[in-house]
């Protein structure tokens, strides 16, 4: 998998993803593991990572992560997000989501990337074409790593938020770093996998992410939604320990 990874590009990923799932799911079938954005159960969940290998990571028949199915649990047992009339901007979509919300008739749900196939407008994060205050909610999720000028990119989606609107940014975070780490004088593929943890990351954030959020004008909560569950379930849900969920409100 970490060679699939590593030199399948992005695109051809997202393509074939839609194919190979529903084989998986079939070969996987069990029930000892549960993915909870659809229910379906599995004998096991395989192994994912660039860096470092995670087990019990990947959904083989949804193809989500921890952090997808940690979002979808908080979103379902702890807001009314889910069931609520809004209009949606998904930035790079998780094939898991997008397939759930493309479904929902409530949602006016439009996503937005600069090459993901499966987004409706292509075009650059840190310039987006949409009118001020144009949306209800935005997810963001595993995008900033990527960015250089990721405040331009948070002055865009705080821009494009209405007042009273959510954010939802999550990223890779260190806990154990205070500090986020970023040298753009780090450019080959095998230093930023080293320092960064992926090849085509530019930084590896630190608990200070909180404040870079807050610094466009956001309103920040770092929620650990993780602790809620017993050790019992995350292993059931596949989830990772202090997987932390961003959430940045417009109040202003």
């Amino acid at each position: 998998m970490k060679y699939i990874l590593k030199f399948l590009p992005r695109k051809l990923l997202i393509k074939y993803s839609f194919y190979l799932a529903p084989f998986l799911k079939v070969l996987f079938k069990g029930n000892k593991y549960v993915d909870p954005i659809d229910g379906s159960c599995y004998s096991k969940f395989l192994s994912y990572g660039y860096k470092s290998i995670r087990k019990n990571a990947l959904c083989p028949g949804t193809l989500s992560l921890e952090r997808h199915r940690l979002l979808w649990l908080y979103l379902d047992k702890e807001t009314n997000i889910l069931s609520s009339n809004l209009k949606v901007l998904h930035v790079a979509p998780e094939q898991i989501f997008y397939k759930k919300f493309k479904n929902f008739k409530h949602w006016d749900y439009l996503t937005f990337d600069i090459n993901s196939p499966i987004a409706d407008i292509k075009g650059d994060l840190k310039s987006m074409q949409f009118k001020d205050e144009s949306f209800d909610l935005i997810i963001c999720n595993h995008v900033l790593e990527h960015i250089e000028d990721d405040r331009r990119a948070l002055e865009e989606i705080y821009r494009v938020l209405k007042r009273g609107g959510i954010s939802i940014l999550q990223v890779p975070i260190n806990i154990n770093r205070k500090k986020t780490f970023e040298d753009f004088n780090i450019t080959s593929h095998q230093e930023r996998e080293k320092y960064f943890g992926q090849y085509d990351h530019v930084r590896e954030y630190g608990l200070d992410f909180k404040d870079r959020i807050e610094e466009v004008g956001f309103e920040a909560e770092m929620l650990n939604y993780g602790e809620n569950f017993s050790k019992k379930m995350k292993i059931k849900y596949g989830l990772l320990e202090n997987d932390l969920i961003p959430i940045a409100k417009k109040i202003i």
